[in-house]
């Protein structure tokens, strides 16, 4: 696979920024925690390393680490056996999660060169709260004590991830404000996935193909222009907050600021000339080269009340790794195929076409050996002068629905059989190659209900097969490997009880 190389900027303007409050200012005491909202991260987004000062550290409690779930946005807990302990420091630049972004993980570096590995950080009220991986937790509270001077840094693998997850956040905004302006189509939640699934917007209803390709394009339009993306702070009063918006099936439009915030900032994301959107996550201070793609359709959600839907998209890097994966499956198809990458559609729909023409042909044959098989059997029936016909076929097939065929068996059999004549017959088959977790089927078809219901009894008892029927049929499976001198032999054993 080619590698993917991601350009990043490398410096935030200055005008990204904004304290538009003017009795705001920056916490400069360094014996206080900077809140949430003023945030070295959240002023410099782009800021990979800060020396900084460590406000307090204590010993974790195990709960403050979640259990990891597949496909949801998570940031790596801890191993079990290793202590954690939370670290306060006076500033940071490794974002706790919030507005939907997960958590940075990054490393906090002391005076004397040891590295501490922060797994993930949380917002406690108005705090950012780093969880610091330690192999000793007193050799943690010595090392990282209160005053310490100390760097918090984004590895490269950190800022990475960092650097996804603005991507996708800034991306975000900016089609949930192209949807509402174009379309009117409120944005009810949105998730920010695990790289490199694509992340979606939940909203109020479908979208046709049509619309999304025009939201897309109008999107990619002001990507194209470069629009600059700024950040506005400000004291937060005392009075109440404004209601989330609610539409009329009930479901809120996006969520508002946290019950349990105490920064006592309000912080507003700006895309200049698209849209205002109060925010705490981390956004680039751009929209060029965050080309967006949206997957060209909607996943529908039905819930009690209401009816929503899902819309995927992608950008940043998460993007160059989808094209150069979907690129690197096409290449490999197209070689699978024998043919260029612009005609796999095409052979991909004659291989098709052919699987279906085979596939009949297949049936068609099936169809008349059945009619051969039952055919044999009739012979032999025809030939007897038992009251009770009884006979067991055992056949070999390693087709996937080979209790199917022996159903057409018996179809064929009914439609040659005189109605007077009572009989009994267990067809079954196995695969070629079989072990101890080998499927057989069984297939019991008689003229009388309660003679098939006794052999599918007696066949349950001796072999422990697992099956039922209706009528004059009961069919079951076998799970182990079926021999002729064993299972064979319990079979005629079992026609030999109903015979008698």
């Amino acid at each position: 696979m080619a590698a993917v190389i991601t350009l990043y900027p490398t410096v935030t303007p200055p005008s990204y920024h904004r304290i538009v409050s003017p009795s705001l200012k920056i916490p400069t005491d360094t014996q206080r925690p900077i809140p949430v909202g003023l945030l070295a991260c959240q002023r410099d987004p782009l800021l990979r390393e800060l020396e900084t000062s460590i406000i307090s550290c204590t010993i974790s409690q195990p709960a403050s680490f979640p259990s990891v779930k597949k496909g949801k946005k998570t940031s790596a807990p801890a191993p079990a056996d290793q202590p954690a302990l939370e670290v306060i420091l006076h500033d940071t630049v490794i974002f706790p999660e919030g507005g939907g972004q997960p958590s940075d993980t990054g490393i906090i570096k002391t005076a004397d060169g040891r590295t501490w590995t922060v797994t993930q950080a949380k917002r406690h009220g108005g705090h950012a709260v780093h969880y610091v991986q330690a192999e000793q937790a007193e050799d943690g509270l010595t090392s990282l004590t209160p005053g310490t001077n100390v760097t918090v840094s984004l590895g490269e693998l950190d800022f990475d991830r960092r650097y996804d997850h603005m991507s996708m956040h800034t991306s975000q905004h900016l089609l949930s404000a192209v949807l509402e302006n174009s379309l009117n189509i409120h944005t009810l939640s949105w998730s920010l996935t695990a790289a490199p699934a694509p992340s979606y917007v939940e909203l109020a209803r479908s979208m046709t193909t049509e619309e999304i390709l025009a939201v897309q394009s109008e999107a990619n339009k002001l990507v194209f222009e470069g629009r600059k993306v700024h950040v506005e702070v400000q004291e937060m009063d005392d009075k109440p907050q404004p209601a989330v918006p609610v539409l009329e099936s009930g479901r809120a439009v996006g969520k508002g600021v946290p019950t349990d915030y105490t920064g006592g900032i309000m912080r507003t994301v700006i895309i200049d000339g698209v849209d205002r959107s109060p925010c705490c996550g981390t956004h680039l201070p751009t929209l060029h080269n965050l080309q967006l793609f949206i997957i060209p359709q909607t996943e529908a959600l039905s819930r009690s009340a209401a009816t929503s839907a899902r819309l995927y998209f992608l950008a940043g890097p998460r993007l160059i790794t989808y094209l150069t994966s979907t690129h690197s499956q096409l290449a490999a198809a197209a070689a699978t195929l024998s043919c260029g990458a612009p005609q796999v559609p095409d052979r991909i729909g004659q291989v098709v076409d052919e699987r279906k023409r085979a596939e009949k042909r297949v049936d068609d044959l099936e169809f008349e050996l059945a009619k051969h098989v039952a055919g044999d059997v009739w012979q032999e029936m025809e030939s007897s002068q038992a009251a009770l016909f009884v006979k067991h076929v055992h056949r070999t097939d390693d087709s996937a629905n080979a209790l199917g065929f022996l159903s057409a068996v018996t179809t064929a059999f009914a439609n040659i059989i005189p109605a007077e004549r009572r009989f009994v017959l267990v067809f079954s088959s196995s695969p070629s190659s079989q072990t101890s977790t080998s499927a057989s089927v069984l297939l019991v078809f008689g003229s009388d209900e309660k003679c098939v219901k006794l052999a599918g009894d007696l066949l349950k008892g001796k072999l422990n097969i697992k099956g039922g029927g209706k009528g004059t049929r009961w069919s079951g499976k076998f799970t182990g490997v079926w021999r002729e001198g064993r299972e064979d032999a319990v079979v005629s054993e079992v026609l030999k009880v109903i015979s008698t």
